[in-house]
């Protein structure tokens, strides 16, 4: 077999020169600081560049964090007069390599959320030490209550008794535990009782979605994995029943969710929607999932944070956390768009829909655009009440959020490449890793390594046709004494890592 190849690698007509693979990757839009609001937006863009993150990455982290601060208590009417309601939680992913400085922006951009969380629980501590002092002064008043209703009692004043005992007030009880804005890993059934005591919701900040997702596709977590996507219209009510829980009903299901993986842990999950097999919606609730270009360069930066944009910042969470609407029927208000407001909206859901329902795209990437009015919705909501404005959504604040819908169309098609492009991120993959593989090689070398996307027949075979298209790879068809003949392929003698190995 040696001698074979040999004498065919030697007599073959020289190689052309190999050309440069496509990228895997379709060009995302570049973040533009004007599509966030004056009061975050310095903040962001501070934090961007002395962290050397991308910027987009801190404004998702702030958007799902003041969300998540939001809650219900201000919902949202697209049409001007139809019923359909948008709660304005967001879903957010921050895709990026292990140096792309993912947690250290969830940790910089929460701030906000973590400081009001300690203060909720100092005030829960101090009202539980002072419950108990006041349950010690009920305790004596009830002592004293009790031998002047026994003296009245002896008299026959049974009335006058009866009296004495109702002057001494019940104490409510505080909380067992502190009002709530986040949490970071909870069964479905704790989070549904903390969803019960903080009626208006809650945010999942996890540092590594790729934990929380991998578990959404076991068989055994399909009931969890039914709530979350409950959690993602943030109005659902929901039922279960568990032996020593017993049964929990959670009214509104509102929950905002952010946290980072890597390109690599993400990739499979959306091959796996494109083919079907959890083709439930759960991926395409993450309409903030952003996935930039990482910087080329990098440069020492030393300086301290802005006080200013970080107090501004600040004030945004606080001010939200303070907002209380009231309402008769105690129900969240509901705004609509301005006139002005709804007109581009009105367009840019005909534009949507048109494109979604083409027959053109694949059908995740269909799925995902379909589901971006709420988050359109949302985010204008969103900047509506960051800018303080009075009971209705502006123009400014639309065209702010029809921006983010353009931006983020960029991402979700980089996103969905996973799919479409998965053929050229193959071809990468094994050039780069050309090195752990015979020189020649054959598709099932490149199958038994089991690298990500790589596993089966045909996603092999797209990724050396790829390969061979850009001659990094020649094909040769050895005989075989019975059978078919032996494929192998050797690398541009450029490109060859192990030069004489068979």
């Amino acid at each position: 077999m040696t001698s074979i190849l040999t004498q065919l690698h030697d007599t073959a007509e020289p190689m052309e020169p190999p050309r440069a693979l496509p990228s895997s990757l379709p060009p995302v839009d570049p973040f533009s600081p004007e599509m966030l609001p004056e009061a975050i937006r310095p903040y962001v863009m501070d934090v961007a560049q002395r962290q050397q993150s991308a910027p987009e990455y801190c404004a998702v982290v702030a958007l799902i964090g003041l969300a998540g601060v939001v809650g219900r208590k201000v919902l949202m009417h697209p049409k001007r007069y139809d019923d359909w309601t948008i709660t304005p939680n967001l879903w957010g992913a921050l895709i990026g390599g292990p140096s792309s400085m993912k947690s250290p922006t969830l940790k910089a951009m929460r701030f906000p959320l973590d400081a009001i969380e300690k203060e909720l629980r100092e005030e829960h501590e101090a009202a539980r030490a002072q419950h108990e002092d006041d349950a010690e002064i009920v305790e004596m008043e009830r002592q004293g209550a009790k031998q002047r209703a026994k003296k009245k009692a002896k008299e026959g004043d049974r009335d006058g008794a009866r009296a004495e005992l109702a002057k001494v007030a019940n104490l409510e009880e505080p909380p067992e535990s502190p009002p709530r804005l986040t949490v970071n890993d909870a069964s479905v059934e704790a989070l549904g009782e903390r969803l019960n005591e903080n009626p208006n919701g809650l945010t999942l900040v996890r540092d590594e979605l790729s934990g929380w997702l991998a578990k959404m596709q076991q068989e055994e977590h399909a009931a969890d994995r039914a709530f979350y996507l409950e959690c993602f219209n943030g109005d659902g009510r929901y039922t279960y029943d568990r032996i020593g829980r017993g049964t929990i009903a959670i009214e509104n299901c509102n929950l905002s969710i952010i946290g980072g993986i890597q390109p690599a842990k993400i990739a499979p999950l959306v091959r796996g929607v494109a083919k079907g097999t959890d083709d439930d919606g759960l991926i395409q609730r993450f309409q903030l999932a952003v996935w930039p270009d990482q910087p080329k360069q990098w440069r020492w930066v030393d300086r301290a944070p802005s006080a200013e944009a970080r107090d501004r910042y600040r004030q945004a969470f606080y001010a939200l956390h303070a907002m209380s609407f009231e309402t008769e029927d105690g129900e969240p208000p509901t705004w609509r768009f301005s006139d002005h407001a709804q007109a581009e909206f009105i367009t840019w859901m005909e534009e949507l829909h048109a494109e979604a329902r083409s027959g053109e795209l694949p059908p995740a990437l269909e799925s995902h655009l379909l589901k971006m009015p709420k988050t359109v919705c949302a985010l204008a909501l969103l900047f509506a009440l960051v800018d303080v404005e009075q009971g209705e959504v502006g123009h400014a604040s639309t065209c702010r959020a029809l921006a983010w819908a353009e931006f983020l169309r960029s991402h979700s098609a980089r996103l969905y490449s996973a799919v479409t492009g998965s053929q050229v991120a193959g071809a990468h993959l094994i050039h780069q890793r050309r090195d752990k593989l015979p020189q020649p090689f054959t598709a099932r070398d490149v199958r038994r390594k089991q690298w990500s996307g790589l596993a089966n027949v045909e996603d092999v075979r797209e990724a050396i046709e790829v390969l061979e298209d850009h001659h990094h790879v020649r094909r040769f068809e050895v005989p075989a004494e019975t059978g078919r003949p032996k494929t192998v392929f050797y690398w541009h003698p450029s490109l060859a890592p192990n030069e004489g190995e068979s």
